[in-house]
Protein backbone atom coordinates (compact mmCIF):
# COMPACT_ATOMS: atom_id res chain seq x y z
CA UNK A 1 0.00 0.00 0.00
CA UNK A 2 1.56 3.21 0.75
CA UNK A 3 4.23 1.05 3.13
CA UNK A 4 6.60 0.90 -0.44
CA UNK A 5 10.31 1.68 -0.16
CA UNK A 6 9.88 2.79 2.94
CA UNK A 7 12.40 1.58 6.15
CA UNK A 8 10.54 -0.66 8.52
CA UNK A 9 12.01 0.18 12.17
CA UNK A 10 11.44 -2.29 15.19
CA UNK A 11 13.12 -1.17 18.28
CA UNK A 12 13.98 -5.31 18.72
CA UNK A 13 15.12 -7.83 17.67
CA UNK A 14 13.95 -9.51 14.22
CA UNK A 15 13.94 -13.10 13.64
CA UNK A 16 13.65 -15.47 11.12
CA UNK A 17 9.84 -16.77 10.04
CA UNK A 18 10.09 -20.64 8.90
CA UNK A 19 6.63 -19.84 7.43
CA UNK A 20 7.74 -17.03 5.03
CA UNK A 21 9.29 -18.88 2.03
CA UNK A 22 10.11 -15.69 -0.22
CA UNK A 23 11.06 -12.69 2.07
CA UNK A 24 9.96 -9.61 -0.29
CA UNK A 25 13.31 -6.79 -0.97
CA UNK A 26 12.79 -4.52 2.35
CA UNK A 27 14.63 -2.54 4.48
CA UNK A 28 14.43 -3.28 8.21
CA UNK A 29 15.90 -1.22 11.09
CA UNK A 30 16.58 -3.13 14.33
CA UNK A 31 18.63 -3.25 17.34
CA UNK A 32 19.18 -6.87 16.53
CA UNK A 33 19.07 -9.51 14.32
CA UNK A 34 19.27 -12.78 14.47
CA UNK A 35 22.09 -15.06 11.57
CA UNK A 36 19.31 -16.43 10.01
CA UNK A 37 17.00 -13.34 9.65
CA UNK A 38 19.78 -11.47 8.38
CA UNK A 39 20.53 -14.38 6.41
CA UNK A 40 16.94 -14.68 4.05
CA UNK A 41 16.36 -10.83 4.40
CA UNK A 42 20.00 -9.95 2.10
CA UNK A 43 19.15 -12.68 0.36
CA UNK A 44 15.91 -11.33 -1.19
CA UNK A 45 17.93 -7.70 -1.93
CA UNK A 46 17.01 -6.00 1.45
CA UNK A 47 19.26 -4.80 3.98
CA UNK A 48 20.10 -4.85 7.23
CA UNK A 49 20.32 -1.22 9.18
CA UNK A 50 21.11 -0.19 12.76
CA UNK A 51 19.67 3.18 14.53
CA UNK A 52 23.18 4.80 14.14
CA UNK A 53 23.35 3.90 10.59
CA UNK A 54 19.62 5.50 9.99
CA UNK A 55 19.92 8.65 12.02
CA UNK A 56 23.08 9.00 9.23
CA UNK A 57 20.46 7.95 6.65
CA UNK A 58 17.05 10.32 7.37
CA UNK A 59 18.20 12.53 10.48
CA UNK A 60 13.95 13.06 10.37
CA UNK A 61 12.60 9.93 10.49
CA UNK A 62 11.26 10.32 7.19
CA UNK A 63 10.40 7.60 4.74
CA UNK A 64 10.00 5.26 7.99
CA UNK A 65 7.55 3.14 9.73
CA UNK A 66 7.79 2.28 12.97
CA UNK A 67 6.29 -1.16 13.89
CA UNK A 68 4.54 -1.39 17.34
CA UNK A 69 3.39 -4.90 18.98
CA UNK A 70 -0.06 -5.34 20.14
CA UNK A 71 -0.60 -2.27 22.20
CA UNK A 72 -4.16 -3.69 24.35
CA UNK A 73 -1.86 -6.73 24.95
CA UNK A 74 -1.20 -5.66 28.53
CA UNK A 75 -2.53 -7.11 31.47
CA UNK A 76 -4.12 -4.11 32.72
CA UNK A 77 -6.36 -3.87 29.88
CA UNK A 78 -8.18 -6.50 31.46
CA UNK A 79 -9.69 -4.42 34.23
CA UNK A 80 -10.39 -1.43 32.14
CA UNK A 81 -14.08 -0.92 31.05
CA UNK A 82 -17.52 -1.32 32.64
CA UNK A 83 -17.26 -2.44 36.21
CA UNK A 84 -16.69 -5.90 37.10
CA UNK A 85 -20.39 -7.61 38.61
CA UNK A 86 -22.30 -5.10 36.09
CA UNK A 87 -24.13 -7.01 33.76
CA UNK A 88 -22.58 -7.82 30.00
CA UNK A 89 -19.25 -6.89 31.70
CA UNK A 90 -16.19 -8.76 30.44
CA UNK A 91 -14.22 -7.11 32.97
CA UNK A 92 -11.95 -8.67 35.25
CA UNK A 93 -11.56 -7.82 38.84
CA UNK A 94 -8.38 -6.76 40.83
CA UNK A 95 -8.17 -9.82 43.27
CA UNK A 96 -5.03 -10.11 45.29
CA UNK A 97 -5.61 -14.46 44.67
CA UNK A 98 -7.59 -16.45 42.24
CA UNK A 99 -8.58 -18.57 45.66
CA UNK A 100 -11.98 -20.13 47.16
CA UNK A 101 -11.88 -17.36 49.47
CA UNK A 102 -11.18 -14.47 46.98
CA UNK A 103 -14.33 -12.86 44.34
CA UNK A 104 -16.25 -16.68 44.75
CA UNK A 105 -20.12 -16.59 45.25
CA UNK A 106 -20.20 -12.12 45.51
CA UNK A 107 -23.29 -11.00 45.61
CA UNK A 108 -24.91 -14.47 47.12
CA UNK A 109 -23.88 -13.85 50.59
CA UNK A 110 -22.72 -11.27 52.33
CA UNK A 111 -19.63 -12.46 53.87
CA UNK A 112 -18.20 -12.12 50.33
CA UNK A 113 -18.85 -8.52 49.48
CA UNK A 114 -22.61 -8.39 49.39
CA UNK A 115 -26.15 -10.33 49.86
CA UNK A 116 -28.88 -9.71 47.15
Amino acid sequence: AGKDGKIAVVVGTVTDDKRLYEVPKLSVCALRFTETARASIIKAGGECLTFDKLAMRSPLGKGTVLLRGPVKARESERHFGKAPGVPHSKTAPHVRAKGRKFEKARGKRSSRGYKA
